[in-house]
């Protein structure tokens, strides 16, 4: 995959979750967790922004890993609303943590190819 293509799916993720975070109710626990979640979302798209202009490799390593760690709280962070029935669009909630595994499975591979090319 090319990065502009990663970053395109980065950023759809993000407004993905922002639109469907607009849907949630007024209780505390949803507000909280939308809320953390729109944080996690939109930082993998914008740090994967920050790590192809990165300074070295090591450099892009660690702001993609960033990246893994972020796509890993808004994937918990769904469970967790699905688990607690905060979002009622169940098909779009699905659709959103099938793309999250997608991406935790493509920067996965990525830590591992350019960390293997750092150590060459």
């Amino acid at each position: 995959m090319k990065p502009n293509q990663l970053e395109e799916r980065l950023i759809q993720f993000a407004i993905d979750v922002i639109l469907i975070c607009k849907k949630v109710d007024n209780s505390f626990a949803a507000e909280h967790l939308a809320k953390q979640l729109i944080r996690s979302a939109t930082s993998a798209a914008l740090n994967y922004g920050e790590a192809q202009g990165g300074a070295s490799a090591r450099d892009f390593i660690h702001k993609i890993k960033i990246c893994l760690k972020e796509l890993r709280e808004s994937l918990i962070n769904m469970k967790i609303q699905k688990g607690a029935n905060l979002i009622t669009d169940i098909n779009a909630l699905d659709k959103l943590i099938k793309e999250n595994n997608e991406l935790i499975s493509i920067f996965v591979v990525s830590i591992k190819t350019a960390s293997l090319k750092l150590k060459s």
